[in-house]
């Protein structure tokens, strides 16, 4: 039987169009450093891959209290929300920035924060044109394409150092790792001979209570990093889901027929760890929203059980606790249900007494 990863490569593969003959090149127009959000952005004028994006909300999520009233962090464009702690105490923020990241951007920006509130901008810690090895040449998706999503910035205590997971369309994930020991870099490739993990996107890192680091990437796919975070030390492994909720409605329109409506989520796939439980969570559509899906297990790789729309709207992004003990949702908005579209936000979850996760009620 093919492994995991060999099958996640296959699909990507499968779903990309076809190559065009000779290298990729980018768009004759482009302006250096246009794809960029932090200070001195170009207006938001972004564009999707289905043309122009309708960015009219009705924030019904909220109307109907399904979350609390929610506000961006900042008036930026960022989409994959992610917020960590770093090994200084700080706050750090990143996402998929730009103003259109279906096309292009410029690589890695960061924020700092000691309160949730007041955020520095440190810059673009790492860029393709900077800091690009096998990043950098320009790939065809659907067109020429050169983009960045879904980065994640990580501190791995045991190692004391920052990592940053990335992907780029239509699929490939990469790791980074500070060659300072510093939060702003500058990053080099962590993985072995300029590696890179080939197939599918969304790649994400959670370091359990022995300091064992595990890769999540995908709608859900585990496995065992190398103590050095050079590479993989085991073949990925796709948690079994116990009881699976196979209502078409609550998943995206190609579960019933590719995954059929047996897993979490079908993309955005993150973990943490509260009282001893692991809780795997993905993005899917429920209801018509994008919303964040979790589940529990008492082993890194499952079975899980107890799949429930934790935070509506929420999208694939990460649950981190603060300074002060409090559990929390990034989110940034990805449909009309939400009440902004695009901007990174925070909500505050709880957990029932059976441990499920469901948004504070203001």
């Amino acid at each position: 039987m093919a492994s995991a990863a060999a099958l996640a490569g296959v699909y990507a593969m499968a779903q990309a169009p076809q190559m065009p003959p000779g290298p990729v090149v980018p768009p004759s127009n482009l302006k250096p450093g246009s794809g960029i959000s932090g200070p001195g952005a170009t207006p938001n004028n972004a564009r999707d891959r289905w043309g122009a994006m309708n960015r009219t909300v009705t924030g019904s999520v909220v109307k109907l209290g399904l979350i609390p009233e929610v506000q961006p962090l900042m008036d930026i464009q960022m989409r994959d929300t992610v917020i960590r702690i770093g090994g200084d105490g700080m706050y750090y923020l990143t996402g998929s920035t730009g103003e259109d990241i279906w096309d292009h951007n410029d690589g890695v920006e960061l924020w700092r924060s000691a309160d949730l509130k007041k955020w520095d901008y440190l810059g673009l810690v790492w860029s393709f044109e900077k800091d690009g090895t096998w990043e950098k040449p320009w790939r065809w998706y659907r067109k020429p394409a050169r983009a960045l999503w879904a980065p994640e910035f990580h501190y791995v205590k045991r190692l004391k150092n920052y990592f940053i997971t990335l992907s780029m369309p239509p699929g490939d994930r990469g790791i980074l790792k500070s060659a300072t020991g510093k939060p702003e870099g500058p990053y080099v490739n962590a993985l072995a001979n300029d590696g890179k993990l080939a197939g599918d996107i969304d790649a994400s890192l959670f370091e359990d209570d022995d300091g064992t680091v595990y890769l999540v990437y995908g709608g859900g796919l585990i496995a065992r990093m190398k103590d050095d975070m050079s590479g993989l030390a085991e073949e990925p492994k796709k948690p079994a889901l116990l009881d699976p909720d196979t209502n078409p409605a609550h998943h995206a329109d190609t579960c019933p027929s590719r995954r059929q409506c047996s897993d979490i989520g079908h993309e955005g796939a993150c973990l943490f760890k509260r009282n001893g439980k692991y809780y795997l969570t993905a993005a899917d559509t429920y209801e018509g929203r994008y919303s964040s899906m979790a589940a529990m297990s008492d082993n890194i790789y499952g079975p899980y059980k107890g799949r429930h729309e934790a935070v509506p709207s929420g999208g694939g992004t990460d649950y981190f606790q603060d300074k002060q003990g409090n559990w929390w949702d990034c989110f940034f908005g990805n449909e009309n249900q939400a009440p902004f579209r695009e901007k990174p936000a925070i909500v505050a979850v709880e957990f029932d007494k059976d441990g499920k996760i469901h948004p504070v009620k203001r």
